[in-house]
């Protein structure tokens, strides 16, 4: 908490509401108080409410969305229901999870620009440029929006909410799409602004960050607030989190099966002090594992031979994004490609689709030059599940969707492939739903059905597990593992540097276009200085394992336990 006064500068009282056409309430009597100058996490399940609940303090529920609305909400004084969503924009900043559909002008300026400018600010254009250096983006001024990956410009969303300098600042998932740096980073800034008096309120699920920023968590279930507490108090309710499908913080999983009793650590720091007392450091060599042997030769099945790409912008000329780039994926590989965003991760993944073509060089999957034929030809071979799948789904159930994507190519026995695929990828129970209208986890598990249908040799993910809770990043990590026994090799492109510590078999580090890295995760993430260079921060059990002198480090929860622990644990068994 800050010094400013304490106050209640947002009230909701027995708050319930249902979307137009919906069932059932999403929010149903909802009731809860957040003081002036507080930091806090909302946390909740995909579906649990939270983001309603946040859009009733800009007045988007009930004035935007006119639904059934009951209870009162009070921001800083001023009654929701007798205001408007432009008078409260004063008051309260927000940057949704869907922030592309935020921006609304052509270059990053005038976005920034946009809000200050528009209330008649006379120091709007020292707001932007302050912006655009404290979110490390002093070049990008000039810019157009559409130039920008999707990390640079949720970047941009929050300097929107942030040039009009409110009471009040709602994020929706602060480190969606950012790389680990950029994350941290943005939390700085936002801790930055609390520490001067402004309330923060930020939708998360990654409990890391919230354990390290936030004075106090508010849970969110099935429309309610389950409660109220204390950082270090709420994560420590294990079971309460992992009911509402929350990740507690790596260091707290290692906790709990390590210490004999709670409550248990949750930051980094005072992790490092609690496990120093039960740890032997082990020498080089003392471990050995199979990630860390070369990898053996694969047959390769995508080859990039001396690419050169980039993009044409209408004020700076060409924008190179690669330069003479050669690289092989072979048969059978777990291959998770990471770096800062604008590293070139998802140009390299639509290169492979075909939907770009290299200005220069070839890019060869299985034996076919993907500038020589169509990218609907490619299809037939690649799957290319976008960070936002929502955009594959264009017919009333998940069931004809995957029917029609199969028609279009002209598959034969096209109702028993769906019926196969759905069985295989366990998802009965939403055939018949409309896609358009499921969680993101389901709907990344929908798609990679429409994918997976038309039996591909290569399948592509563009940040599978970004805004996921446990449940759903489960279900995707799952739906990855069955897509190995139908696909040859398996490509993602990720920020989630957990996920890549327990699924890869191989990691490439992109840094401005260059390969700064190729090798198993054990080697890659073990390496401070090449993470450093490339925006990324390692798992925390693999900072844990270098910080307690253990070589090489241990890449999950269950194994780091296991060697503090000599192979037994003192705490208790739970499922991580």
């Amino acid at each position: 908490m800050t010094g400013t006064e304490d106050a209640t500068v947002i009230e909701v009282a027995d708050v319930s509401f249902r979307y137009p056409g919906a069932t059932e309430p999403t929010l149903s009597g909802a009731s809860l108080e957040i003081e002036a100058g507080e930091f806090v996490a909302i946390l909740g399940g995909n579906g649990s409410g939270k983001t309603t609940l946040c859009k009733t303090f800009n007045g988007l529920v009930p004035h935007f969305f006119d639904g059934d609305f009951d209870g009162r909400v009070t921001v800083a004084g001023t009654d929701v229901q007798a205001s408007s969503v432009a008078e409260l924009s004063e008051t309260v900043g927000y940057v949704f999870q869907e922030f592309e559909n935020q921006l609304v002008t052509p270059t990053v300026f005038e976005e920034l620009t946009f809000g200050p400018l528009n209330y008649g600010r006379d120091d709007y254009r020292e707001r932007a440029y302050e912006t655009l250096d404290d979110l490390e983006l002093p070049d990008a001024d000039d810019r157009f929006v559409w130039e920008l990956s999707g990390g640079q410009q949720h970047l941009v969303a929050l300097g929107a909410a942030l040039s009009m300098e409110p009471e009040i600042l709602v994020v929706d998932e602060p480190a969606a799409q950012l790389d680990p740096m950029h994350a941290e980073a943005t939390y700085d800034r936002l801790q930055r602004l609390n520490n001067r008096g402004m309330t923060i309120v930020a939708i998360e699920h990654h409990t890391e960050f919230v354990a390290e920023y936030c004075d106090s968590v508010v849970l969110v279930d099935d429309g309610r607030v389950a409660w109220k507490r204390p950082t270090d108090e709420a994560l420590n309710r294990l079971e309460d989190l992992r009911e509402r499908r929350l990740h507690p913080p790596q260091v707290t999983r290692v906790a709990e099966r390590v210490l004999e009793e709670g409550p248990y650590p949750t930051t980094f720091a005072d992790a490092l002090g609690r496990f120093r007392s039960v740890s032997t450091p082990e020498a080089d060599g003392d471990r050995t594992d199979a990630s860390t042997e070369p990898p053996a030769d694969r047959e390769p099945i995508v080859t990039f031979r001396d690419v050169d790409h980039g993009y044409s912008t209408l004020r700076d000329g060409d924008l190179r994004i690669f330069e003479g780039l050669s690289l092989e994926f072979g048969v059978g590989e777990r291959v998770a490609l990471v770096g800062a965003n604008g590293a070139g991760k998802s140009t390299l993944l639509r290169l492979v689709t075909g939907l770009e073509r290299p200005d220069g060089g070839t890019v060869v999957v299985d034996g076919t030059d993907t500038s020589e034929v169509l990218p609907e030809t490619l299809a037939s071979d690649v799957t290319y599940v976008d960070q936002n799948p929502e955009e594959m789904f264009i017919r009333d159930s998940v069931r004809e969707d995957v029917a029609y994507y199969l028609r279009e190519r002209g598959a034969d026995d096209v109702e028993e492939r769906v019926d196969e695929i759905l069985s295989f990828l366990d998802l009965e129970g939403l055939a018949d739903r409309d896609g358009r209208l499921l969680s993101v986890g389901e709907q990344r598990r929908a798609s990679l059905a429409i994918g997976l249908a038309t039996d591909p040799a290569v399948l592509l993910f563009d940040e599978p597990t970004g805004s996921l809770d446990l449940a759903s990043r489960r279900e995707v990590g799952r739906t990855i593992e069955r897509a190995d026994d139908r696909v040859e090799t398996v490509i993602v492109a990720t920020h989630d540097l957990e996920l890549v510590a327990e699924w890869a078999t191989r990691v490439v580090a992109l840094d401005d276009g260059v390969v700064r890295a190729d090798g198993p995760p054990r080697d890659v993430l073990a390496d401070p200085d090449l993470l450093e260079a490339c925006n990324l921060r390692p798992p925390q059990v693999v900072q844990l394992s270098r910080d307690l002198g253990r070589s090489p480090p241990a890449l999950t929860v269950e194994e780091l336990a296991a060697h503090l622990t000599d192979g037994s644990t003192t705490g208790s068994e739970v499922d991580a």
